[in-house]
């Protein structure tokens, strides 16, 4: 009976590993990427600069006066290429000035943003116009649309511009698209990336523990046997 007690453990052991060993190195060879990579280099923190594009401004309309019909749940603020604009209930862009409402940026317009934050005298290479992104997309779960400004640079390094309010949103690098693509591993959401409570994640998981449990349970087992053959 122990003998197949032993049997039957070491198949499931044996099992399981080649089950998820597969997950366990893709688990390790990103938890090493994580721990040896600097997270506001992944951020791309060292290619944009806080820029405020902040000056002083003395003549400008009061919000009642730009459209009667205009409730207004929250107001801010903000400079625009240097040009002041107020950001109405988070939808809506009016000169700071004159009162004109402004749908959108323009695609200059957008350049222009991306250069003031991004570091260096880098060339524009080509502009996208976003309206959708897909679940993998490197702007995901971010407000559009938006201009997405790709630069002539080694690491192909774009500059993404929220379109409706002209704000300098984030920039994405090659070494970011790696940290996200071993994430995806990571966090074995094969469907989206970044939902760490997913169904897959937990069974793994689970499979996990069974796969250790068995190999201490192997190990008392040999263990009891070998004091035996001493004896």
């Amino acid at each position: 009976m122990r003998k197949n007690n032993q049997y039957y453990t070491r198949r499931i052991h044996r099992f399981l590993g080649v089950f998820i060993g597969i997950q366990f190195f893709f688990w390790t060879l990103s938890g090493l990427y994580f721990s040896w990579t600097d997270i506001d280099e992944i951020h791309g923190d060292h290619f944009h600069s806080e820029h405020m594009m902040h000056q002083s401004v003395n003549d400008l309309i009061e919000p009642s006066k730009m459209d009667s019909t205009l409730q207004i749940s929250t107001m801010e603020l903000r400079f625009v290429n240097y040009q002041p604009y107020y950001w109405i209930n988070s939808e809506q862009l009016y000169n700071a000035q004159t009162g004109e409402l402004k749908p959108e940026i323009t695609e200059e317009e957008a350049k222009e943003i991306a250069k003031i934050y991004i570091k260096g005298d880098l060339g524009i290479k080509s502009v996208e116009y976003l309206t959708e992104t897909g679940s993998h997309h490197e702007f995901r779960g971010s407000p559009l649309p938006a201009y997405a400004i790709h630069f002539d640079q080694a690491e192909n390094l774009v500059a993404y511009i929220d379109a409706k309010s002209g704000a300098f949103q984030k920039v994405r690098h090659r070494s970011w698209r790696w940290f996200d693509f071993l994430w995806m591993f990571h966090t074995m959401d094969y469907a989206g990336r970044d939902n760490f409570n997913n169904l897959l994640l937990r069974a793994f998981s689970l499979f996990g523990l069974a796969t250790i449990a068995s190999g201490f349970t192997l190990f008392f087992m040999t263990m009891k046997k070998k004091r035996k053959y001493y004896k």
